[in-house]
């Protein structure tokens, strides 16, 4: 109570926009407290230079509730208020910028747009945030249900012991005296491989092997590891539950959680899983790391989350069962008697970290887990704040105008709730389940990028920690794509922070640690799972940079044969134009200067009127859009952070030809996905990171139906660095051709082709 009322005291005396900051990030305005922070960021700086591995060994007798002592500073009043606040500002659809127009700002965004590249969600700031986000959160004052002693007690694994009534007890007691068991469960080969130095080093080289192989549903694969005795894997034909090693429930609830995507035609020895899911869980089930770029949310989408999420919730429930055994043999040994038998936890608890992007995935996500839980309708599992994650990651259908008409993809991508700040902590423990529960009592974590970035924070930052994050034996990042048209720098911030020694030691109980995690070689036992849309050479460089898994990787190599350039309707000339940079670094200034000398003296006369030019990237976008006005020529501009007001100006004033140029984001079209009308002449300032992107963009033109089809023209620049995104626009045939010559290529598109 002492601090509750220190807290209340402190909130007293602070102005309304100090309030609003404590309430949002746990913490004082920076410009009230600038010395101190300074202060403190030196010390903290300070404390980060140690040895890491001492400052474990000296912080044996850290109280494990750390990070749960701390309580709300604010009024339960207060915390209702902002809830209302949020609640009146929320949208179904990607938020407005707020606060003046976006053109008042060239010079600033440029200067800071690592800041504005995010989505218009993230640049908001706070407000994105629910009024109870910070309620997960281990750095913010933690509510009712994270110091309630009972679900504590009921979650904790240092406390339970496997129940002896239970198929699971009886199951790891057979298991734990079976040498065949261990060889054949896949959860104890992984995790039990002790790694010698020489093979680690060997790993943190990256110097890997590839081999090749196809599969029937995924297609050509390519597998890389760093240790040669690991051989190429083959498919399983023909496999059923009972041969996966399973951990029980899911034997029995799989098939009939699964059943709603499977066909007639399946055959009764593979009946529970589709021909992508047994594929797919062929390669998950082996520990080994897999990029997926062909995620389609119309059609494989949910089948792919349906099989990680009966990957990583096999993997807790194993890991769980594990502790509670041990923790039972350990009740049961000698008094002194001590054995090194028992290292069968990580420096903390947390397992399954799982980054997706919208609200909705988390809650389809949290369906599965409970269904794959709950054998039968008699026999439900308990889920503790059930209620409040409905309310919090739920949707209202009323919300969505009834008149909006988008493409389907855009429908599926942002169907439900699309809120792109969260995180989540699930524990598993049992027959039961709890939502919200501390990070540092957590099993599995979902969250967006943002969400994660929020709390890691960044050097310096006051609130901050990271140290949830050292022990995470399964990474899922699903539809990675998605990120790209958020702020990618979230993802690579997350990765630059994962599996590092933590700082405190959180009440760990060092002799039930393994090895590896206190030797620092917990991310060589890290496996991730990528699932994107497209092939991207950033989310590439995740996948081949960021992870270390000693066994090795799979990574889906199939090049398109056709390109979305055949699903053009509209009868118009394709003038790809290449770019000749020396290197990736000068692409960038390459690109613009070669359209302000050689391309934009074309379309500055008053016959190449309504000229739409596409933008990707948005500091491209910025850049145009000031040389444009410095050269006061005749254009208007649309990007995702344009207000409706200025976006309906810009639409009309285009279409009734008052305006030559229009500058048009892709991240605007990502997020709304408008019809443009008007328009005869289009420039891909670079090629979309979507390929049907490009279809739809060309078929835009067949919207205005003035006959003069003769006259439109379609201009395309690209360089040798494109060649993934050339090849999804024109297929690979031609894109080996036009990667071959400097050339500009003509391309002639009836339909048909």
């Amino acid at each position: 109570m002492g601090k509750r009322r220190g807290g209340r005291e402190l909130a007293r005396g602070l102005s309304k926009r100090q309030r609003t900051h404590l309430r949002h990030f746990g913490e004082q305005h920076p410009s009230d407290n600038s010395d101190k922070s300074s202060v403190e960021s030196d010390s903290e700086t300070e404390v980060e230079q140690e040895s890491v591995y001492h400052k474990l060994l000296a912080t044996l007798k850290a109280s494990p509730e750390s990070e749960s002592e701390e309580e709300e500073d604010e009024s339960e009043s207060e915390v209702e208020e902002s809830e209302a606040e949020l609640v009146s500002e929320g949208s179904q659809e990607p938020k407005e910028a707020v606060g003046g127009e976006e053109e008042q700002n060239d010079v600033l965004e440029q200067e800071e747009g690592i800041t504005t590249e995010g989505p218009p969600e993230q640049v908001l700031g706070p407000e994105q945030a629910d009024g109870v986000e910070t309620s997960h959160d281990p750095n913010h004052g933690a509510i009712e249900e994270f110091t309630d002693v009972k679900h504590e007690a009921e979650f904790s694994l240092e406390t339970n012991f496997m129940e002896e009534e239970s198929g699971d007890y009886h199951t790891d007691k057979r298991e734990s005296n079976s040498s065949q068991a261990f060889s054949e469960d896949p959860f104890k080969q992984h995790m039990g491989r002790e790694l010698e130095e020489k093979e680690v080093e060997k790993i943190s080289m990256l110097s890997k092997t590839s081999s090749q192989s196809k599969w029937p549903r995924l297609g050509q694969l390519t597998f890389s590891s760093t240790l040669e005795q690991h051989t190429t894997l083959k498919p399983d034909k023909e496999f059923n539950v009972k041969q996966l090693s399973l951990h029980k429930p899911l034997e029995s609830t799989w098939p009939k959680v699964n059943k709603h995507f499977l066909s007639s035609a399946s055959k009764p020895s593979d009946s529970s899983f589709t021909p992508l899911q047994r594929e797919l869980f062929c390669i998950m089930n082996t520990y080994r790391d897999l990029f997926y770029p062909e995620r389609n949310a119309l059609t494989n989408g949910e089948e792919i989350r349906h099989a990680y999420c009966l990957h990583a919730l096999n993997h807790v429930l194993k890991a769980n069962a594990q502790v509670l055994s041990n923790n039972a043999k350990k009740r049961d040994q000698k008094p002194g008697t001590d054995s090194d038998d028992y290292r069968d936890q990580g420096l903390t608890r947390p397992k399954v970290l799982m980054i997706v992007p919208f609200r909705e995935c988390a809650l389809r996500i949290v369906h599965i887990f409970i269904s794959l839980l709950e054998v039968n309708e008699k026999r439900k599992i308990d889920v503790s704040n059930k209620k409040r994650f409905k309310g919090e990651f739920g949707s209202d259908p009323d919300e969505k105008p009834p008149n909006l008409k988008r493409p389907e993809d855009y429908e599926a991508v942002f169907a439900g709730n699309i809120d792109d700040h969260f995180r989540i902590g699930v524990a598993i423990l049992q027959k039961s389940m709890r939502l919200y529960a501390p990070f540092y009592s957590s099993d599995i974590i979902i969250a967006s990028p943002l969400g994660m970035r929020t709390v890691i924070g960044t050097e310096g930052e006051k609130k901050r920690d990271f140290d949830f994050l050292s022990s995470i034996e399964m990474l899922i990042i699903d539809q990675a794509d998605i990120y790209l048209m958020q702020n990618w720098e979230h993802v690579l911030h997350l990765m630059r922070h994962m599996n590092l020694l933590p700082l405190d030691s959180h009440g760990v109980d060092f002799s039930r640690v393994r090895m590896p995690n206190l030797n620092n070689w917990s991310k060589y036992y890290r496996q991730t799972l990528l699932f994107s849309a497209l092939q991207d050479p950033q989310i590439n460089a995740v996948f081949n940079k960021h992870c270390f898994n000693y066994m090795g990787q799979v990574a889906v190599r199939n090049v398109p044969l056709s390109g979305s350039i055949s699903r053009v309707v509209v009868q118009l000339p394709h003038i790809f134009r290449r770019i000749e940079a020396e290197n990736l670094t000068s692409v960038i200034d390459t690109r613009f200067q070669f359209f302000i000398d050689k391309v934009l003296p074309e379309y500055r006369d008053a016959i190449m009127s309504h000229t739409l030019i596409y933008v990707p990237s948005y500091f491209d976008y910025v850049r145009l859009r000031n040389y444009f006005k410095k050269e006061e020529l005749n254009f208007t501009h649309i990007c995702e952070y344009s207000k409706k007001a200025s976006v309906c100006r810009a639409r009309r004033a285009f279409l009734k030809g008052e305006k030559q140029f229009l500058l048009l984001t892709e991240r605007f079209h990502f997020y709304k996905r408008y019809t443009i009308k008007g328009i005869r002449n289009l420039i891909f300032y670079a090629l979309p990171t979507y390929s049907h992107f490009y279809s739809e963009i060309c078929n835009m033109m067949k919207a205005t139906d003035s006959g003069v089809d003769a006259t439109w023209t379609c201009t395309v620049l690209y360089s040798k660095y494109d060649a993934q995104k050339l090849a999804a626009v024109v297929g690979i045939d031609r894109t080996a051709q036009m990667l071959q010559t400097k050339k500009s290529v003509h391309l002639f598109v009836t339909g048909e082709n």
